[in-house]
């Protein structure tokens, strides 16, 4: 069976690649035994959007706002690892 893989496109004219890379940093802290690759991958537009094998999780177009750390390790855990325990970000 494949291991997950988290994409995390952003906007290079934007510089949102401080945010994608320090989102991705959390995820992998949270996810290092669960994830088998998390991805930064450059675009334009404005784009910030996490996909996970494909399926869009999370986009700042439909949401109108960036996502909180606490939001995707959510979003993720769910898909990938549900009995998973988040500690404060459960709360």
């Amino acid at each position: 069976m494949p291991t997950p893989r988290l994409e995390i496109e952003y906007c290079r004219k934007c510089r949102f690649v401080l945010r994608a890379s320090w989102l991705a940093q959390e995820v992998l802290f949270t996810f290092g035994h669960e994830l088998g690759e998390v991805a930064l991958v450059p675009g334009e537009g404005g784009v910030f959007e996490l996909r996970l094998d494909g399926e869009v999780i999370f986009s700042c177009a439909a949401a109108g706002r960036f996502p909180e750390s606490k939001e995707i390790k959510q979003l993720v855990r769910d898909r990938i690892a549900p009995t998973k325990d988040l500690g404060h970000s459960d709360r």
